[in-house]
């Protein structure tokens, strides 16, 4: 693989991870919004469970958002260098940084499911494939 195809590669995969490390495919806080309070049927409890999970979670996410951002520069930086030895050792933290924090956003996502009855899970993920075909519709068109 090239550098230039490894690069659109990340690129591609960063704009995915940065989808699912968003709270409902972009929806920002799905449990304070009032089509998830009623479709779900959340009780005031589960919202203010859900929000501290989330809560309890913005500070490694966050960390380690910075920790892969750094990583990404470095990578373009080796990339413009054209020193490829240097940008595969460079891949590996790329994905090393990634993987942790799909990891964090993951267990995250396991914490809120275990607020939620299994009626309210599963209504949950068809509103989320919903939004998110509704979301590759919409950048279909730009």
């Amino acid at each position: 693989m090239t550098p230039k195809n490894l690069l659109s590669q990340l690129v591609v995969s960063f704009a995915f991870l940065v989808a699912i490390a968003l709270p409902a495919a972009g929806q920002g806080k799905w449990w304070q919004s009032e089509e998830y309070i009623r479709e779900l049927r959340l009780t005031p409890e589960q919202s203010k469970k859900l929000e501290d999970v989330f809560q309890a979670a913005v500070p490694s996410l966050k960390s380690l958002k910075k920790a892969l951002d750094q990583a990404e520069s470095e990578f373009e930086r080796l990339l413009e260098r054209g020193d490829d030895g240097s940008v595969m050792d460079q891949v590996e933290r790329v994905e090393a940084a990634r993987a942790e924090l799909n990891k964090s956003h993951t267990m995250m996502m396991l914490k809120m499911k275990r607020v939620l009855t299994p009626d309210q899970w599963a209504k949950f993920n068809t509103m989320h494939q919903t939004a998110e075909r509704e979301r590759n519709r919409s950048n279909a068109r730009k």
